[in-house]
């Protein structure tokens, strides 16, 4: 592993797909565990050999000689397997010490162009049954998809879920992170460059808009995109015509084109940051991803498909409480998916015995919430002058610190608490809050306090739950 480089090997986790980290001597000094799953190489295996069949003349030693990501298909072939085509994604990344490596992501091509193979998109809500209408719908149209959310509510996965259930499954799904593109990158990313066309330019280049054809483009954090660059990107879309940098061919790529931002582009257009008329040719079929606090009804189904995820590189199996779950429910999520993710990752790493209890589920709070938690420190000084819901009597079922919830392919299942007439969230939240109530001894305003909801919502609650 990579030595004072505690950055890089985090990172590393993080990709559910392989991904590999490459040092300028050109050696392989890490790769994650699904690089491992997908392609049956040991780490180790995998260290000891070069980074490439054609190692010292290939797209590694490139990057380090001029600092320029990649994005393309490539020709490899691993210890004695068959030589077989990837899809790739190469980036320089700087260690804590201000080392230079390569980062790349690899994908067999072809593996997840089947539409049996469209990536899971999980829920049952109303608002998630809603969005995947509107994606379904989307799919059946080539009309260009504008995916308005809030950072982390899965946009690049809806993206490529309208790829794969579209007539264009079959071609490549190509995302081009608009974040990265400036004045020097744009055009040689999207369109690609000519042998000699400029320094370093020591062979020919496929662009993203050439790779993509026949295929989806996705044009993630379109927002982001310099108001210089537009009218470039415009050009291409409209007549779908382009040269690469240093050519003079003009060559023609047919591509189904998705959009994605958390801006709102149409204040944008107002405020003259971004093109009208590039607005109204991305926006034809604008879908809106709802946030996951709009979503808490799959709070159960994202968590277990989560953390079969993360026990899935662990080789173990997660179970989480109740008090766990519930907790995890009652907060906002203004990160929406992607914090989940990284609050179950670290919950998975804090927990004993791979049981995940309240204490273990670490939530970041904003500083706007502070003192709400300091409320909780003078609870004591305060309880005469609050109002109160009566104690539990000893006839009513008491939920305990061992009643757990354990992840199966059903969801989750357990027991203690009545099911007449409430949904499985519903009973969980009923015996959270009844632990609560007695934690507390019927204090409404600290119980509220805890579940970070206002007074007015946990009467609604308590009501809804038979809890008077």
């Amino acid at each position: 592993m990579l030595k004072n480089s505690v950055t890089l090997e985090s990172l590393l986790e993080t990709h559910d797909t392989p991904f590999v980290i490459i040092d300028a001597s050109l050696n392989v000094v890490a790769v994650n565990k699904a690089w491992e799953l997908h392609f049956g190489l040991s780490r180790e295996r995998r260290m000891s050999l070069p980074c490439c069949h054609e190692s010292g003349k290939c797209r590694h030693s490139l990057l380090f000689k001029n600092i320029e990501p990649y994005v393309g298909l490539y020709a490899d072939k691993l210890d004695n397997q068959e030589q077989r085509l990837l899809r790739v994604r190469g980036y320089p990344l700087l260690d804590s010490d201000g080392q230079l490596y390569l980062g790349e992501s690899l994908i067999i091509s072809g593996t997840t162009s089947s539409v049996t193979e469209s990536p899971r998109m999980i829920g049952t809500s109303p608002a998630f049954l809603k969005l995947k209408t509107k994606l379904q719908q989307a799919a059946q149209s080539h009309a260009a998809v504008m995916l308005n959310g809030e950072t982390g509510t899965g946009k690049e996965l809806a993206a490529e879920y309208i790829h794969r259930q579209s007539k264009n499954a079959n071609g490549e799904f190509v995302v081009v992170d608009c974040t990265i593109l400036n004045e020097d990158l744009f055009e040689s990313e999207l369109f690609g460059h000519e042998k000699g066309s400029f320094t370093g330019a020591a062979g020919v280049k496929k662009g993203l808009f050439e790779l993509a054809n026949q295929g989806t483009l996705f044009l993630d954090e379109i927002g982001e995109l310099p108001l210089s660059l537009q009218p470039k990107l415009l050009r291409a879309l409209e007549s779908g015509q382009f040269r690469r940098v240093g050519g003079t061919t003009t060559l023609k790529s047919t591509v189904r084109v998705v959009s994605a931002t958390h801006r709102n582009l149409a204040a944008m257009v107002k405020e003259g940051r971004f093109r009208e008329d590039l607005f109204y040719r991305l926006a034809v079929f604008p879908i809106e991803i709802p946030p996951l606090r709009d979503r808490s009804e799959d709070m159960p189904l994202l968590v277990q498909h989560l953390l079969e995820q993360i026990g899935q590189k662990e080789n173990l199996t997660f179970r989480i409480s109740i008090d766990a779950l519930m907790k995890l429910n009652n907060h906002k999520w203004p990160g929406n998916i992607r914090e989940l993710k990284n609050c179950l990752q670290l919950a998975a790493s804090l927990c004993k015995n791979d049981q995940i209890e309240a204490l273990d589920v670490l939530i970041m709070r904003r500083q706007s919430q502070d003192s709400n938690v300091m409320k909780l420190d003078r609870r004591v000084q305060s309880m005469g002058q609050q109002s109160y819901i009566n104690p539990m009597k000893e006839s009513t079922p008491h939920f305990d610190g061992d009643f757990s919830v354990n992840v199966t392919a059903n969801g989750f299942s357990g027991s203690g608490a009545e099911s007449k007439n409430l949904t499985p969230m519903e009973i969980m939240e009923a015996e959270f809050i009844r632990q609560l109530i007695g934690k507390y001894q019927g204090n409404r305003k600290l119980i509220a306090t805890e579940m970070n909801v206002s007074e007015r919502t946990l009467y609604r609650k308590l009501n809804r739950l038979n809890l008077n």
